[in-house]
């Protein structure tokens, strides 16, 4: 079977070709996740998805190379975070020029690993795909989205390995079938390419086959454990709407649906992140506007007369001393436990949202600074503890937006004791269910590594409970008005590897990706030394 592509006649075509592949490939990304055309994503489409990506990179000259990872990845985000356009006039623009940047450094390395090793470069090029996924959620510009692991969220027996593995182990299955493909694409026939490459393929059958018998067998059971009775309330308002008369509309449908929960007898009632707006520890000691004082103290009001304690997002204002001693404000995006209108603890947002929530650079960038302030962003300081709450006999913690699609985050506060994971976000502002929809996928992923369950509380979706399964055992409608009383498994039995060791398997993947380049450098170069000769 002759898979090759008909020969270009000129380097413009032969472009315009590449360029063409890349935007499919592009498109197959996006598909496989929730999106545009499909609610819940096609997630069979990540196993082919890079393909073309990968061809080309192989295929591509060394200056074509990285001009090529650059368009890639613009185009891929641009395309498959399409929602960031409503999130923050610079987002849909800053986050592709990130993939931009990243993919430009990552595709010479893709066709590095096919020079290095003609005949099986493509086992090198999958590590080296897992150590860019990895490496790009850390420090600043940390961002998770667009793994391809993330893709099977809803193939329960592939994903059980994250237990061992992290999502990594599963993002490895999903790219190695795009890999060898490209592989034998650019040989150009596929069944030759498959006879003389059988024992890989079939090692990759059995990694799969492995992983999907684990995935039966190693589902816990938690028919046993304790059943804890919550409240999330879906009040579908978006809060970055301010001013005094949307804070009381915000408060007054807060109560309203939370008056309705209350009478099936929650042991908790949730509200999401940033619920109520003002803060309500800094009013009460500042008082420094009289109308929002008098929400707030409406709110305590409220509080006060509830027999059953309370968790949600607020602003935590303090005052505290600049490095040159000078007392100012810093504000924290926090998670608050009251209980009968008293603050019991809480947590203050470890991991912020680059730009928007959090910029470090401003001495550096003052001009950049500027315009992100202009763009009426709201900068918060960043938690230093990892806070575990504790009502109604069950410990949870509370991740905070974005915190939940992090792997090292929950792991830290199952670490730290916590039995139950509540999310508290904001998607409502994306007006878009495939922002929400790829945020969720990442919690069932959160679930399965720690062997607990999952709960995430939104204002606008997607508000539900996944089991230590990674089964979504519970869900609102998103974008709608309402509640959800959840019934969370309190699952503690189990301590998984991912739990002990963290991302062991991405440290593994590196290392093999560092040591398989160096080894096929310094052998290349012995190669052409003794050629000289």
């Amino acid at each position: 079977m002759d898979i090759s592509l008909p020969p270009a006649s000129s380097k413009g075509r032969e472009v315009l070709r590449d360029l063409l592949l890349l935007l499919c490939s592009a498109f197959l990304f996006s598909l496989a996740f929730p999106g545009y055309l499909s609610r819940w994503g096609i997630g069979i489409l990540g196993y082919v998805a890079l393909t073309p990506a990968f061809y080309v990179a192989s295929k591509a000259s060394w200056i074509r190379a990285p001009l090529y990872g650059a368009f890639y990845g613009f185009i891929c985000y641009a395309l498959f975070n399409f929602w960031l356009a409503t999130f923050h006039p610079l987002a849909i623009f800053i986050v592709p020029m990130i993939y931009f940047t990243y993919l430009m450094l990552t595709f010479p390395f893709l066709r590095l690993s096919v020079y290095l090793f003609p005949r099986h470069g493509y086992l090198l090029q999958v590590l080296v795909w897992i150590s860019y996924e990895y490496l790009r959620t850390k420090g600043f510009l940390g961002y998770s989205y667009g793994i391809m692991g993330y893709s099977q969220y809803l193939y329960l027996p592939i994903i059980q390995i994250a237990s061992l593995t992290g999502v990594w182990g599963v993002s490895m299955l999903v790219v190695f079938p795009s890999a060898f493909l490209a592989s034998a694409w650019r040989e150009g026939k596929i069944l030759p390419f498959i006879r003389a490459h059988w024992k890989e393929l079939f090692g990759y059958g059995l990694l799969l086959m492995g992983a999907m018998v684990y995935g039966w067998t190693s589902r816990v059971d938690y028919t046993s454990a304790r059943e804890w009775k919550i409240a999330l309330i879906q009040h579908n308002i978006d809060p970055w709407k301010g001013g005094v008369w949307a804070y009381r509309t915000n408060l007054e449908r807060l109560i309203r649906l939370s008056d309705q929960a209350l009478r099936e007898r929650p042991e908790l009632v949730v509200w999401s992140e940033t619920a109520f707006v003002p803060g309500i520890d800094w009013h009460t000691r500042y008082r420094e506007d009289p109308d929002v004082y008098d929400i707030v103290q409406e709110l305590l009001s409220y509080l006060s007369r509830q027999t059953v304690p309370f968790v949600f997002g607020n602003d935590d204002g303090r005052l505290e001393k600049d490095r040159f001693g000078n007392l100012r404000r810093v504000d924290y995006n926090a998670a608050v436990l009251f209980d009968r209108g008293k603050i019991q603890t809480l947590y203050r947002k470890t991991h912020l949202v680059p730009f928007t929530e959090y910029f470090p650079y401003e001495r550096v960038f003052p001009w950049f600074y500027r315009k992100l302030k202009e763009a009426d962003t709201h900068f918060w300081e960043p938690g230093k503890e990892f806070t575990v709450f504790r009502a109604a006999g069950v410990a949870f913690s509370t991740p905070i937006c974005f915190e939940d699609a992090f792997g090292y985050i929950s792991r830290e506060f199952v670490q730290r004791g916590a039995e139950v994971i509540i999310n508290l976000t904001n998607d409502s502002w994306s007006g878009h269910v495939a922002a929400a929809m790829q945020h969720m996928s990442k919690a069932v992923f959160r679930a399965v590594e720690n062997r607990r369950s999952v709960v995430r509380c939104s204002n606008g979706g997607m508000t539900c409970v996944i089991d230590p399964n990674g089964r979504i055992l519970q869900i609102l409608e998103p974008y709608t008005e309402g509640f959800l009383i959840g019934k969370v498994p309190v699952y503690t039995a189990t301590q998984t590897l991912y739990t002990k060791w963290g991302d062991w398997f991405a440290f593994i993947c590196i290392g093999v990706a560092i040591a398989g380049v160096g080894i096929g450098g310094i052998t290349s170069i012995k190669t052409k030394i003794s050629k000289a000769k």
